[in-house]
C-alpha cells in the first residue's frame, strides 16, 4: 500500500481524483492539503472537506495552504471551467468539519518525516515549492512527487501554458529543478485520459457518490462542448490512477524548464529530452479504455453510503 498526501485545489477533476484515491485499497490517504488555484483557497478548502464527508472519511486530516502564488498574484482562476463553487454547481452540504490548525506545508513536512510518503500534487505547486524552501530535510524524505501539470503540446489556459504551471510558474520551476524523484502527467497524457458523455452517465449509475461525480462532470462536458471538444479530460485523476496501476501510463524521461517571464509564454513548460538532462518521468501514452474502466470500478466500490465495499 502506498501512503499518499494529496495536495490539490478542488476543482472538479481534483474531486474525482480524491474520490478515486479514497476508493482504492492500494492507496493510504494520509492527508489532504489545499492551495489556491481553480478557485480561491477558502473554496478549495471547503470543497476538500465536503468531499471527505461525502466519502465518509472524516478521519483524514485536511490542512489549508497558500492562498496566492509565490511571486505574482494571478488575475484569473478557473471558475469558468469548474463553476464559481469549484464543483460544477453540484450542491453538497456545508462541511461540518474544519481544517486542522496547521499550515499545509507544516503538515506535509511532519507526515513525510513520520513514514514513507508519496506526494500527489494536482494543483499549482505553491505548497510544494514552499515545502522545499522551508523544510528541505523533510522534503528529502518524500519518496516521490507525482505532479499533474505542464504540457509539451500547447496550453489550456493560454496557447502556451497549462493552468497549474501558469498559475504559479515560479513554484513549478523550483519543483521541476529540485532533483527530487518526480513523475509528471501533463496535457500530453491527460488529453488522452478522457471520459465520453456515455461513460459519465454510466458512472452516475453506481450509487450516490457516482451520481455526485457524474453531476460535476456534466458541467465539464458542457464546457468542453462549448469549446468544440468531445469528452472531458480527467487531468488530476490520471495522477492518482498511475499509482493504483502504473501500467496505465507509459513514461519517458525528460527535463522540464518553466517560462517565468511576464510575456505571453508565461507558464509554458519546455520539455527537454536531451540525454544529459533526463531527471523526470513524464507521461507519454495512456491506456484510455482501462483508465475509464478503473474509474467506474472504483466508484462502484465506494458503494451508496460513501464507504468502500
Amino acid at each position: 500500500m502506498t501512503r499518499i498526501i494529496i495536495d490539490c485545489d478542488p476543482g472538479i477533476d481534483d474531486a474525482i481524483a480524491i474520490l478515486l484515491a479514497l476508493a482504492s485499497p492500494e492507496l493510504d490517504v494520509a492527508a489532504i492539503t489545499t492551495v489556491a488555484g481553480n478557485v480561491s483557497l477558502d473554496r478549495t478548502t471547503a470543497n476538500g472537506l465536503r468531499l471527505l464527508e461525502l466519502a465518509g472519511r472524516g478521519d483524514v486530516p485536511l490542512a489549508a495552504g497558500c492562498d496566492r502564488p509565490l511571486v505574482r498574484v494571478s488575475d484569473r482562476d478557473a471558475s469558468e471551467v469548474h463553476a464559481v463553487d469549484g464543483l460544477g454547481g453540484v450542491s453538497l452540504p456545508r462541511p461540518t468539519a474544519r481544517p486542522v490548525d496547521e499550515h499545509a506545508v507544516e503538515l506535509i513536512a511532519r507526515l513525510a518525516v513520520e513514514r514513507p510518503t508519496t506526494l500527489v500534487a494536482v494543483g499549482p505547486l505553491t505548497n510544494v515549492a514552499l515545502l522545499l524552501a522551508r523544510h528541505p530535510a523533510a522534503a528529502a524524505r518524500i519518496e516521490r512527487i507525482v505532479v499533474m501539470g505542464g504540457s509539451g503540446v500547447g496550453g489550456n489556459v493560454t496557447p502556451a501554458a497549462e493552468f497549474n504551471a501558469w498559475f504559479d510558474p515560479e513554484a513549478a520551476s523550483r519543483v521541476f529543478s529540485s532533483g527530487m524523484p518526480i513523475t509528471v502527467v501533463g496535457l500530453d497524457a491527460t488529453h488522452q485520459a478522457t471520459l465520453s458523455a456515455a461513460e459519465v452517465e454510466r458512472l452516475g449509475t453506481v450509487g450516490r457518490i457516482g451520481a455526485v461525480a457524474a453531476g460535476m462532470l456534466r458541467f465539464s462536458l458542457d464546457f468542453a462542448e462549448r469549446e468544440g471538444r468531445e469528452g472531458v479530460a480527467m487531468h488530476d485523476p490520471l495522477a492518482v490512477a498511475l499509482l493504483v496501476d502504473p501500467s496505465l501510463v507509459t513514461l519517458e524521461q525528460v527535463a522540464i524548464e518553466v517560462e517565468c517571464g511576464l510575456g505571453p509564454a508565461r507558464g509554458a513548460t519546455i520539455i527537454d529530452r536531451a540525454p544529459s538532462r533526463l531527471t523526470i518521468d513524464y507521461g507519454a501514452i495512456v491506456d484510455r479504455p482501462r483508465f475509464a474502466a478503473l474509474l467506474h470500478e472504483r466508484f462502484a466500490a465506494l458503494g451508496t453510503d460513501g464507504l468502500p465495499g
